[in-house]
């Protein structure tokens, strides 16, 4: 792995051809491809510096090696009030986590954001699942009359879906489902034999829907220099072999192999520098976060991917007369049309079949159930649509807390694997609203001096109605399984659990209703680029990462071009 150049303190005043902020999985997709095309280009990233495999110190930690059997004690996890919610907190990754003592928010309304502030950002902890958009999720908002019409079409992206697919490596099976188009893959994972039963009696008794091997930006094989997946299913702890893909795995040491990048860790946005002569950004103020020395730098180009609440943040605080309600924000929809999807509903069934069959190693692959409704006309009692992640697996020893029995014989049952679960979620749509926003406070500031982000947002009766059919459509499959036992569930959801917010610095073609044109710049800035989840005018029940990186490639070629052309 190359050697990074990491920026010092003490140095001030320096330019550059490009800056991005943020170093996640668009700011890492950024930084490779301006820094391939020959800019000298500086990453700000407000958290710490995290090296690959280096910084990964519970990567190949033995379960019974992690203290209090990974289990955080009360008085630290008083820490991490908002991330100990979060399915992989832990001994051995809340380090990955940030402090919510040391990084509030205020909830308007309630809001779960998980955070990871280090170098990689949440490319670190991501669950890596992969799926294109399509036309029908191009063309809803159009359709229906809700929100603001997509200024791009599948035929703008498929090229760089291309793109992103061949560089990240994303498994999975080319199935045919126009919903969900097929990509360039590396060989699948492979189904267990539980699932192949639930896929051949779903397909019996509802043609129309598919159950498909996940598709996982995690290697199968190895591919551009990382190696093949483990099947340890540990990848949030750091991967060793690189099989996962993070920014720390494979965009950031890619461009740092160019000589072109430099990294400036702890380096929170004060604001970006707005110059009013040529109406362009000539730079960005930064915090350092443990000094508290405010430092300007400056570039030609600047490329925004803190993500979507913290890109947002930093628009909203960068104030001018010419902006007086945050940079970029003529329109005045900055902040507002946040989405994330909701899930949390769903059946989970049971089956004492097939105990001949096993599975070895911890695939970390779900199996997934596309969506199915509303695909040629609106025909249900809600707009969109959902899919479905699905988890199967065999009962192991613990079972025993709840099973009848005593002794050698119950014992030596246990040594065995039980019953064969399944999981399935549904995760939906949710429609852009306006009154779903994010805001900055008035009165409260964290410790850098810079204003807390105010979070509101709820999920409306369009999504209350499809959350039945979410729940129901699960059930009646799983019993089309024959299985013993199906139990329907709903445990409710506070918007941001799903960690795919997005929205709230959209793109569309009027530049009086939206952030961004179909370049993902500014409309009102033409070397201002935001190309993270704020970008999305829609959130199509598809896992989103795939489309920001997509979307982010593309958005870096234009950019260099229009810069070569000499336009900016």
């Amino acid at each position: 792995m190359p050697g990074f150049n990491i920026l010092g303190k003490a140095e001030k005043g320096n330019s550059y051809d490009a800056i991005v902020i943020g170093s996640g999985i668009t700011g890492g997709i950024a930084a490779k491809e301006l820094t391939g095309k020959g800019l000298k280009v500086l990453v700000l990233e407000r958290g710490r510096m995290v090296e690959h495999v280096k910084d990964y110190p519970t990567a190949l930690t033995d379960p019974w090696d992690l203290p209090l059997r990974n289990i955080v004690p009360l008085e630290e996890e008083k820490d991490y009030e908002v991330q100990k919610s979060i399915y992989l907190f832990g001994q051995d990754s809340k380090h990955f986590l940030v402090k919510d003592s040391d990084h509030p928010y205020i909830q308007e309304k309630p809001f779960t954001w998980h955070r990871g502030y280090q170098l990689g950002g949440r490319s670190l902890l991501w669950s890596k699942h992969c799926y294109r958009y399509s036309d029908l999720d191009f063309e809803a908002n159009r359709k229906d009359g809700v929100g603001t019409d997509w200024p791009i079409r599948y035929k703008d992206l498929a090229p760089w879906y291309d793109y992103i697919e061949s560089y990240v490596g994303i498994s999975g099976n080319r199935d045919g489902i126009p919903q969900l188009p097929d990509g360039n893959f590396l060989p699948p994972f492979e189904m267990n034999v539980f699932e192949k039963h639930i896929r051949e009696r779903l397909k019996k008794n509802f043609p129309e829907r598919d159950l498909i091997i996940g598709r996982m930006a995690i290697l199968t094989k190895d591919h551009n220099g990382r190696g093949r997946c483990h099947s340890r299913n540990l990848c949030y702890r750091g991967c060793v072999y690189g099989a996962p893909y993070s920014s720390n795995s494979a965009a950031l040491p890619d461009a740092a192999r160019t000589g072109n990048l430099t990294l400036r860790p702890f380096s929170i946005v004060k604001e970006l520098i707005y110059d009013n002569h040529s109406r362009k950004l000539k730079g960005v103020r930064i915090i350092d976060t443990e000094t508290k020395e405010v430092i300007e730098f400056f570039a030609r180009l600047i490329f925004l991917n803190a993500s979507t609440i913290g890109s947002t943040q930093i628009l909203l605080q960068s104030v001018t007369p010419e902006f007086p309600d945050g940079m970029a924000n003529s329109s005045g929809v900055l902040g507002h049309y946040l989405m994330d999807h909701h899930a949390g509903t769903g059946a989970i069934g049971g089956y004492s079949g097939l105990k001949d069959h096993f599975y070895y190693g911890q695939r970390p692959a779900s199996v997934y159930v596309p969506r199915f409704r509303n695909l040629q006309q609106n025909d249900q009692a809600y707009l969109r649509g959902f899919g479905y992640e699905n988890y199967t697996s065999r009962s192991d020893w613990t079972r025993g807390y709840q099973k009848a029995g005593i002794g050698a014989e119950w014992k030596e049952d246990l040594t065995h694997p039980g019953d064969w679960i399944v999981y399935f979620e549904g995760y939906g749509e949710t429609l852009p609203s306006f009154r779903n926003t994010i805001k900055l406070s008035q009165e409260k500031k964290d410790k850098w001096g810079i204003p807390l982000p105010v979070i509101s947002m709820e999920y409306g009766e369009n999504e209350a109605r499809m959350r039945k059919d979410m729940q129901q459509s699960a059930v009646e499959m799983l019993e089309a399984a024959n299985l013993d036992w199906v139990h329907p569930y709903d445990y409710g959801m506070n918007p941001g659990t799903v960690i795919h917010e997005m929205g709230t610095a959209r793109m569309g073609n009027d530049p009086g209703t939206s952030v961004l044109n179909k370049w993902n710049q500014s409309h009102d800035i033409s070397n201002l680029f935001v190309t993270d989840g704020s970008c999305m005018a829609s959130s199509p029940c598809q896992n989103p990462s795939l489309t920001y990186m997509a979307l982010t490639a593309r958005a870096c070629d234009y950019a260099v071009k229009e810069l070569k052309k000499g336009s900016r």
